[in-house]
């Protein structure tokens, strides 16, 4: 971990002092020095809450001008509505300034439009996002993606698909020159492992969540041999999508109820002794190097300042102990409870519903 000006750094732009204080990793063996926090665009399609237009915009110029220097963003996200403001909020910014990581396979909320793993639907939609691009910038060079992803592979009808058609399917869109790396993404762990072995395509990168967490952290478990394979580790949601918050998790959430009534146990205890769980949870992912960038989803500007400042500010003595009571008391026992499973079985019971 180094605390060094990246590549992506640039004079007149970003605010010096907080770059300095911002950390970089190593991204497997990319050659990228990747922010250890970094920007999802998910919040600014409103898929959490209704959000403001022109906060989404600053929250993302005051991310990269911060030193954060990677932003996903998916036509997933809002269906479109990510891609618009993140566009707009990209206008003027230097395009050496980040790493743009596009994610597809994930589109519209209708069950049976849902996904599409198929080469034909993936390298057309990865021409429409570069049209978009192209919109916003005009032809100066940027229209390229520098990572670009398969959306939550374990939804396509099996991993063969993956291997044999999407990925293939992203080995030509880099070939044309409109990528620069490949990466996948995914909840299920063990999947990672076997696309790997299987696939002639070379792959750079992961994208995971809920999985490098105080209430589950087995993505650790994979990080040798990840790093075996030379592999930038994307790491996303340390809150487990609102778990470790004040808040709670949302109606949707997949946990089951024990683990979410287990969650909110931990966080009335952290709010009982005047400590923010939000905060011990990105200092635990924080403080695992392993994990080469954690991604955070605000269109707040107030939350993404907590954010930047969970990067530098040390947890105080309090904060310490209470994490370490909040480990033993609550999350240790949990074992590494997940979700897997859940959320693709309600996706194939809708398509069936929908189809009967």
């Amino acid at each position: 971990m180094s605390s060094k000006r990246p590549a992506t750094f640039v004079p007149g732009f970003h605010d010096e002092e907080l770059c300095s204080k911002m950390r970089y990793n190593t991204f497997g063996d990319t050659g990228l020095e990747v922010s250890v926090l970094s920007l999802g665009a998910s919040s600014l399609g409103s898929v959490f809450r209704s959000t403001k237009e022109e906060e989404s915009i600053e929250v993302v110029r005051k991310a990269l001008r911060s030193g954060i220097n990677v932003v996903d963003v998916a036509p997933w996200y809002g269906h479109g509505k990510a891609e618009t403001v993140l566009g707009k909020a990209l206008k003027g910014i230097p395009r050496k300034a980040y790493y743009k990581c596009f994610t597809f396979c994930r589109y519209l909320p209708e069950p049976d439009q849902m996904f599409d793993f198929s080469a034909e639907r993936t390298i057309r939609s990865v021409d429409e996002s570069l049209i978009d691009i192209i919109q916003v910038y005009g032809r100066l060079g940027v229209d390229y993606i520098d990572i670009i992803q398969i959306h939550d592979m374990e939804f396509a009808d099996n991993l063969d698909i993956v291997i044999n058609e999407t990925l293939p399917a992203l080995q030509k869109v880099k070939e044309a020159g409109k990528a620069r790396m490949i990466g996948i993404t995914g909840y299920p762990l063990e999947n990672f492992r076997t696309v790997l072995e299987k696939s002639t395509v070379k792959i750079d990168s992961i994208l995971t969540y809920c999985r490098g967490s105080m209430n589950d952290n087995s993505l650790a478990e994979y990080i040798p041999y990840f790093e075996s394979k030379g592999i930038g580790i994307l790491n996303a949601s340390p809150i487990s999508m609102g778990l470790l918050s004040d808040r709670g998790a949302p109606s949707w959430h997949p946990a089951s109820q024990d683990l979410k009534d287990t969650c909110a146990a931990a966080a009335a205890y952290c709010k009982e002794r005047g400590v923010d769980i939000s905060r011990l949870a990105m200092d635990f992912t924080l403080s695992q190097p392993q994990y080469h960038s954690t991604l955070v989803s605000t269109a707040s500007l107030q939350n993404l300042q907590k954010n930047i400042d969970s990067v530098y500010t040390p947890l105080s003595d309090l904060e310490k102990k209470t994490q370490q009571e909040v480990m033993e008391k609550f999350m240790k026992p949990l074992n590494n409870k997940n979700w897997e499973g859940v959320e693709v079985a309600e996706y194939r019971a809708s398509l069936k519903s929908q189809s009967g």
